[in-house]
């Protein structure tokens, strides 16, 4: 679970900007809430803002912290710069560090890591965690050096700590050298925050997902609620018909393929989709079927390619896999722009999948960014659910802040409101003539 998420100094964010998910105290819709240990946090975060004005920058920040968490082992060389893109519009930030925290809870333990960094190293890095609910130092660190508590760890981390390059993570490489805490705490960078693709990368969610079955289902279970209308599937392997109810031996380089293709194929009976993919040695074609009339009125099966299909049924079937993996283990799935492409009541239903303790039993958690103001009623969003980024047009920073930070009255019409300017966030559209 997600507790919030800080950044700063990262491209138009120049100030601190907070993403707290920890629930405000209001009466309204406290059945979808998420409780860990006496506090409730929330299932979903809805980010607004004008184009330009920031929203992709704080996804962006996101991810930059999460990839260079998990692979600084693989990309710091020597002389790497660190990935790190301080705010540009003025003179002093671009020799300041840019800066990431997380708080998050795994397996039950609350941890805070954070680190800042400019583009020639590490400034500082630290990692906490609390069980038992009490504070625990794993490792800090300054320009100066690394601080260590006085435990039975202390000199396997000094030892570790000798390894790690100056625009390495301490975090990163102590995993590589098999210290367990650090690789405890890792373990939800790598597994529980997931970010989504373009609706047109479906091929290669099929190729990520081929051998789990509850994956390839999730991406059937989205055909069926976008209902497109597919009746069956086929696929052919080097321009041979692959027979998935055949008891024949396939070669081993493709068994696992055929096991999880065979179970997606018989759950596309009804719904599927076509594509043409590369797969190791062999070209995999899969071909829809939809119900159509012939001239005279007769009930005929009529072949459609993926570019047939809608691109929402595209876009929709591409985040099943994410969206599953997030409800069936818990984690957080975060989306650019999640009405692209998405009917509103598309959107709703994945909203509502995170909202529902039936469909989501583990806590997953949702943020996203979006333009699309039909959501913004307190019936589908909660007011600290709601968040703005905005940016200043004389100093260009971007500001993050909450719609519960502004005094409004339970009933408003918040979707009124915000087109009229009193959250800011908004265009100023000037006509000319």
């Amino acid at each position: 679970m997600l507790l919030y998420f800080l950044v700063k100094n990262y491209r138009s964010f120049r100030d601190e900007a907070v993403l707290d998910l920890e629930a405000v105290k209001l009466k309204d819709s406290t059945d979808i809430l998420l409780p860990n240990n006496g506090t409730e946090y929330l299932p979903s975060i809805a980010i607004y803002g004008k184009n330009g004005g920031g929203k992709s920058n704080l996804v962006r920040a996101m991810w930059l912290a999460v990839q260079f968490i998990c692979n600084a082992q693989k990309t710091q060389t020597e002389k790497a710069p660190v990935p790190v893109r301080p705010f540009a519009l003025n003179d002093y930030s671009k020799k300041e560090p840019t800066a990431f925290e997380f708080g998050y809870i795994q397996e039950g333990t609350k941890y805070v890591y954070g680190f800042s960094a400019t583009r020639e190293r590490i400034e500082t890095e630290y990692l906490k965690s609390w069980p038992n609910g009490k504070e625990k130092k794993i490792f800090s660190r300054t320009i100066d050096g690394f601080d260590f508590p006085k435990d039975n760890e202390k000199r396997k981390k000094e030892m570790i700590a000798e390894a790690v390059g100056s625009n390495q993570l301490f975090f990163a490489i102590s995993c590589t050298m098999n210290y367990q805490p650090c690789i405890d705490a890792m373990q939800w960078f790598r597994e529980k925050i997931v970010f989504s693709r373009d609706y047109t990368d479906i091929n290669r969610s099929l190729l990520d997902y081929g051998e789990d079955e509850a994956m390839l289902q999730a991406i059937v279970s989205a055909a069926k609620t976008a209902d497109v209308g597919i009746q069956d599937m086929n696929f052919e392997i080097d321009n041979q018909v692959l027979d998935l109810n055949s008891n024949k031996d396939f070669p081993e380089e493709i068994q696992g393929m055929v096991a999880a293709l065979r179970a997606f194929n018989e759950a596309l009976r009804q719904n599927g989709n076509e594509a043409e993919i590369q797969l190791a040695g062999g070209k995999l074609k899969s071909t829809t079927y939809h119900s159509g009339t012939t001239k005279d009125g007769q009930t005929m099966s009529f072949e459609l390619s993926l570019s047939d299909e809608s691109d929402g049924t595209r876009r929709l079937m591409t985040l099943a896999p994410a969206i599953e993996k997030t409800l069936k283990n818990g984690g957080v799935l975060v989306v650019d722009e999640l009405e692209k492409e998405l009917h509103i009541k598309l959107m709703e239903y994945v909203i509502n999948r995170y909202h529902n303790h039936v469909s989501n039993p583990h806590g997953a958690q949702l943020i996203f960014t979006t333009h699309e103001t039909a959501l913004l009623y307190q019936e589908i969003l909660r007011r600290d659910q709601i968040y703005f980024v905005d940016k200043d047009n004389q100093d260009g920073a971007s500001v993050l802040y909450s719609l519960a930070d502004f005094n409004i009255r339970n009933d408003m019409n918040i979707r009124k409101a915000y087109l009229l300017g009193k959250f800011g966030a908004v265009p100023s559209i000037e006509e000319v003539y």
